[in-house]
C-alpha cells in the first residue's frame, strides 16, 4: 500500500518550507497532498493558493477558514471544524504541519484527537510573540519532530518528547535557496514591475502582543528607510492582528522608491533575495535564509527575539534611526560567508529517509511524557 502524506499550508511562508519536502516525498513514490487554507485563500494577500495548484502529481484540497479581520481564535475554530470534516473522507497516514501558525495548531489537534500520526516541522524554536506558544503546542500534539538545529532539538526534548522522535533535518526552505532559482533577476523585475537596479528588501509583520504600538513601530521603521534615500522592495505583512496598521503605513510610502507587493512566487523571491543589498524587518527570512545566502540582515523589534544569530545578522528597535541608518550605510551590498546553523540544504533528503524507515511508522499513537534525567 502506498502511504499518503498530507501537508497543511496556511501561508506563503510555510509553503516555501513544505514544498521541498512534498516534492521529495512525491518523487520517492509516496501519495502526496496539500490541505490549503489560511492566507492562501485570500485575494488581499495574493491568492497564493495558485502556487500550490501549480505542483504536478500532488493532490490539492482547499478550505476557506477565515474572512479578513477574523480573530485568531475564530480562525482556529473554523479550521478545526473544516479539517475534521476533511479527514472523515481522507485517510492520511501522516499529516505534516509547520511552525507556529494557528492553522497548524488546529490541524495538529485534529490529528491528535483522531490518532493520526503528525510530523511537526521547525518546532523547538523561540521567538517573542504568541507564535512561540502555538509552536510549543504543536510540539506536544505531534508524534514526530523535524527540527532545524541541535538547539531546537534540545528544547523539544525539554518539552518531554522522546529522543527517537526528534530529527535534525535543517530548515527545508534552504534546500531551494541552495540551488539556482531557475529565474533571472531581469525576469523578476519584469514580472513584479521592480524598477530598481539596486534595492533592499523590507518585510515587517505585526507582533500580536504589541498591537497597540505596531503602527507606530512600522511608521518609525519606514521613516528611517525613506530617510536613507535607498530603494526597497516591500512584501506585505501576514494577516495577523495589527496588520491593518502596517498596511496604512505602506500605503503612504513614496512609490518611486518603494515597490510594495502582496506576495511573490517562491523562486522569484529567492532570486530577489540573493541579489538584494540588505534585508530589513522582522521576518524569519532575515534570521535564517539571509544568513544562509550571506545577505546582511537587520532584525527589527521583538518578533524574532533569540531566534538565531550569525555574523551577518544585526538587530535594532524600530525607533533606533541611528542604528538603522548606520546598518544601511555600512552593510549595504556587503556579502558574508554562508551560515549553516539552520541547515545545509539537504532537509528533503533527510525527510525521505525518515519516511522510508520503520521508526516513524512504529511510533505508538499514545504519547507519553519523557522525563529528562534528574540533575
Amino acid at each position: 500500500m502506498t502511504r499518503h502524506i498530507l501537508f497543511v499550508t496556511g501561508t506563503r511562508a510555510d509553503f516555501g518550507k513544505l514544498e521541498p519536502l512534498a516534492l521529495a516525498a512525491r518523487d520517492a513514490g509516496f501519495r502526496v497532498g496539500f490541505f490549503v487554507t489560511g492566507m492562501h485563500m485570500l485575494r488581499e494577500y495574493g491568492l497564493t493558493k495558485l502556487e500550490v495548484q501549480r505542483l504536478k502529481g500532488i493532490e490539492v484540497a482547499e478550505y476557506l477558514n477565515q474572512r479578513v479581520g477574523d480573530p485568531q481564535d475564530v480562525i482556529f475554530a473554523k479550521t478545526v471544524t473544516g479539517f475534521s470534516d476533511f479527514i472523515r473522507n481522507e485517510t492520511p497516514n501522516l499529516i505534516v504541519v509547520h511552525g507556529d501558525r494557528v492553522e497548524a495548531m488546529a490541524t495538529a489537534l485534529v490529528a491528535a484527537t483522531n490518532y493520526i500520526r503528525c510530523a511537526h516541522v521547525e518546532g523547538g524554536e523561540v521567538s517573542g510573540t504568541i507564535d512561540e506558544v502555538f509552536r510549543h503546542c504543536n510540539t506536544k500534539l505531534a508524534a514526530c519532530h523535524l527540527v532545524s538545529s541541535e538547539a531546537a532539538r534540545a528544547r523539544v526534548l525539554a518539552l518531554g518528547e522522546a529522543p527517537e522522535t526528534v530529527h535534525v533535518i535543517g530548515s527545508p526552505e534552504l534546500d531551494s535557496h541552495d540551488r539556482p532559482s531557475g529565474i533571472t533577476l531581469d525576469a523578476v523585475r519584469k514580472r513584479y514591475e521592480v524598477p530598481f537596479d539596486e534595492y533592499g528588501i523590507a518585510i515587517f509583520h505585526s507582533v500580536t502582543s504589541e498591537v497597540e504600538t505596531i503602527g507606530q513601530q512600522a511608521q518609525a521603521l519606514f521613516d528611517a528607510l525613506a530617510a536613507s534615500g535607498r530603494n526597497f522592495v516591500v512584501i506585505h505583512p501576514n494577516n495577523d492582528p495589527g496588520s491593518d496598521a502596517i498596511m496604512q503605513v505602506l500605503r503612504g510610502l513614496p512609490r518611486e522608491r518603494f515597490r510594495c507587493l502582496p506576495s511573490m512566487r517562491f523562486s522569484y523571491f529567492s532570486e530577489l533575495l540573493r541579489n538584494a543589498a540588505v534585508i530589513v524587518g522582522n521576518s524569519s527570512t532575515g534570521v535564517r535564509e539571509a544568513p544562509f545566502l550571506g545577505i546582511p540582515s537587520l532584525d527589527i523589534g521583538t518578533r524574532q527575539t533569540n531566534r538565531g544569530s550569525a555574523p551577518s545578522l544585526f538587530s535594532a528597535r524600530a525607533s533606533d534611526h541611528a542604528v538603522i541608518s548606520g546598518f544601511l550605510q555600512q552593510e549595504w551590498g556587503r556579502r558574508y560567508p554562508r551560515d549553516t546553523r539552520f541547515g545545509k540544504g539537504n532537509a528533503a533528503r533527510a525527510f525521505v529517509d525518515i519516511l522510508r524507515g520503520d521508526a516513524l511508522w512504529s511510533l505508538p499513537l499514545q504519547k507519553r511524557f519523557n522525563d529528562l534525567p534528574a540533575g
